[in-house]
């Protein structure tokens, strides 16, 4: 028999769950750039995993010694690229910073008008496709500068980031037997081995998408790099690197950089001819940068999403379509290492089922 008591209990325990998953969400809000460092600490781990293995395997090290071999070889490559980097920035910041921001409007809106003239010559009103005049009266041309200064002071704050991902990562490295020692006490029984065997099986997989990942990116910015010494193009390893890491958003990463390319290539032309000089350029990087698109989806991604995940482009597309739609960006850049975890708990819990057996048939091949 439902009483009043009992309803308001009920209430009473709806309220108190309320409040403490609001308090915990608040919590979680209060540290997100904590959680940022663990989740890129656990990226890095699964990177580094295989090349603690190796060093233990071949090189008969110590775990420990395994250990510190490999944190160094990521903090290397952080600090090779920081080397590399901070003074290109630090150039291009102040060589912006003692222009005239008056200048650089100056030449955008000269840039602008040239646009507008060539397509009339070629009769094509530009207003029907841009209103150029609204474009330029509406750019803030002073955030160039700004944007570029703010950027080397985020840089100089970037060393308490990185000693806390170094710290994480060198621990999930050095004691993850541990904290699969500490797991095991916190699963039930019944499934403890199935859990264990995910763990083991998503460790694997997700270590390879990520190293197949890297290599991906580090082609395409080679090849990006070709592109754009071969035309000249000015700060040409600062635009490649940028371009490379847009191609973690799938699909849409390639059209944004190809754009940015575009944009950063007429900005470094700037006061040059619009017909002779920018348009030529301009056009050439796009079509090196479609070029290089075309072979990395012919040869590089097929390899990324077969091989490593043992999934099939199509069904990787649909589910990279699927999450963009649902969670936008984000979305599209987690897709693959989220069902890929999904696929490794569906084949351990649900082996039987007719649709998982499908899906999962070459998981672990």
């Amino acid at each position: 028999m439902i009483t009043s008591k009992l309803i308001a209990n009920g209430i009473l325990r709806a309220i108190i769950l309320l409040l403490v998953s609001a308090i915990g969400l608040y919590f979680l809000y209060q540290i997100q750039i904590v959680l940022i460092y663990i989740l890129v600490s656990i990226i890095l781990t699964l990177i580094g995993n295989p090349i603690v293995d190796f060093f233990k395997k071949r090189l008969k090290f110590s775990h420990t010694l395994a250990t510190l071999c490999t944190i160094s070889i990521f903090i290397a490559m952080i600090f090779g690229l920081l080397i590399l980097f901070v003074p290109l920035i630090s150039s291009q910041s102040q060589n912006l910073s003692l222009l005239n921001t008056s200048e650089i409007e100056k030449n955008a809106i000269a840039l602008i008008n040239q646009m507008n003239i060539f397509l009339e010559s070629h009769h094509i009103n530009p207003k029907k496709i841009f209103n150029f005049n609204a474009m330029a009266s509406k750019i803030n041309f002073g955030i160039i500068p700004n944007f570029l200064n703010s950027l080397l002071s985020t840089i100089s704050s970037f060393g308490m980031g990185l000693a806390s991902v170094v710290f994480i990562t060198f621990f999930f490295l050095k004691d993850r037997v541990l904290f699969l020692k500490g797991a095991r006490r916190l699963i039930p029984d019944s499934h403890e081995e199935q859990i264990l065997n995910s763990f083991e099986k998503i460790n694997h997989l997700l270590s390879r998408y990520f190293i197949g990942l890297l290599l991906q990116l580090f082609i395409v910015f080679i090849l990006y790099l070709v592109v754009l010494l071969i035309f000249g193009i000015p700060n040409a390893f600062i635009i490649a690197f940028l371009c490379a890491v847009l191609n973690v958003i799938p699909y849409l990463g390639p059209l944004i950089a190809s754009v940015l390319a575009a944009i950063l290539t007429m900005i470094s032309h700037l006061g040059e001819n619009f017909q002779t000089e920018i348009l030529p350029a301009t056009i050439s990087v796009l079509i090196g940068f479609w070029v290089v698109q075309l072979i990395d989806n012919n040869l590089s991604q097929p390899i990324i999403f077969s091989k490593s995940v043992s999934s099939h482009p199509l069904e990787i597309f649909l589910i990279i379509l699927i999450a963009g739609f649902l969670f936008g960006i984000l979305g599209m850049v987690i897709a693959v290492p989220f069902y890929t975890i999904l696929k490794v708990i569906g084949k351990e819990f649900f082996p039987e089922n007719k649709i998982i057996q499908l899906l999962t048939k070459d998981l672990y091949s």
